[in-house]
Formats: C-alpha cells, sequence, structure tokens
C-alpha cells in the first residue's frame, strides 16, 4: 500500500477549505516529491472550483488555474503530485464521477468529508494503472506530520 506523508499544517489546511467553500466543493492541488511507496507532500496550491452547474457535488480546475499551479510548483522544485477536494455531507469516497475525471495517473486524490460545515474523515487514494484504459483507485494511508517543511535559510549581512 501506498503512502502519502503530508505536514500538518498542509493536512490542516487543507481541511479547513473545505469548511470554508461549505457547502460548495473546495479543490486544489498538492505539491511535493516522489517518495518511495508514495508522495511526500509539502505544500498544496487552492484552486477555485469552475462548475457552476452542481458545485455541492461536482469540482473543476479551470486549465489556466492548473497550468499557473504547476509552474509554481517547478519554480519550487516540485511537481504536481495529487489533486483534494471535498464531499459536503458524503462520505470521503471517491464516486463514479471522481472516478472518471481522474487522469492524473500516479498521483494522490485527498477527499476530506464536510459533515454539517466540519471536516470529519479524510481519506487518499492513489489513481494507479498504466493507461486510462487499466486505472484503479487504491486506498492510500495518510501519514501525518512525516513530513517538515524544509527550513528556508537566509543570509543576513552585517554592516
Amino acid at each position: 500500500m501506498s503512502t502519502l506523508r503530508i505536514s500538518q499544517a498542509v493536512y490542516d489546511a487543507i481541511r479547513a477549505h473545505g469548511e470554508e467553500t461549505y457547502p460548495h466543493e473546495c479543490c486544489g492541488a498538492l505539491l511535493g516529491r516522489s517518495s518511495g511507496n508514495g508522495w511526500r507532500i509539502e505544500a498544496s496550491a487552492r484552486a477555485g472550483n469552475t462548475r457552476t452547474d452542481s458545485a455541492h457535488n461536482r469540482y473543476q480546475i479551470a486549465p489556466v488555474e492548473l497550468v499557473r499551479i504547476e509552474r509554481e510548483a517547478r519554480r519550487q522544485g516540485l511537481e504536481i503530485a495529487g489533486f483534494y477536494h471535498s464531499h459536503p455531507d458524503h462520505p470521503a469516497q471517491w464516486s463514479p464521477t471522481d472516478f472518471a475525471e481522474a487522469h492524473w495517473l500516479g498521483c494522490s486524490y485527498v477527499i476530506t468529508a464536510v459533515a454539517q460545515g466540519k471536516a470529519a474523515v479524510t481519506n487518499s487514494f492513489l489513481l494507479a494503472g498504466t493507461t486510462e484504459e487499466d486505472k484503479h483507485f487504491q486506498q492510500e494511508t495518510i501519514d501525518v506530520a512525516a513530513v517538515e517543511p524544509f527550513a528556508v535559510q537566509s543570509e543576513s549581512k552585517k554592516g
């Protein structure tokens, strides 16, 4: 089974995003690095839900926003490791629509159930397979707090 390693700060941020957008679905991207048997998530990028027909139970990230997120990830030395969204008043399990609209093989798809405005269960699913025809979701273990952001050291100039 693969493992999604994620810092407490990023985990809390994606759950808070679901609470903020309730009763609509939130969505965003997970940025990180491949780590042996899964992903190591170092940041998340919020995205706007462009679904206007049924934002309470569907999400879509605009292609132009996805390109912007991918460019920002590369600038940080990261890659898009997956996506997250919320399920307002529904379980944290992928739906047939989630599956049909998932195309990033090898990426993690994180779903948080938001029950009456409060984040509840959060699950992750790896989109496994080698082609669109044999893709399938595999449940992933979420390891929270196993990743701490890298310290950024700055040089101080002494006058």
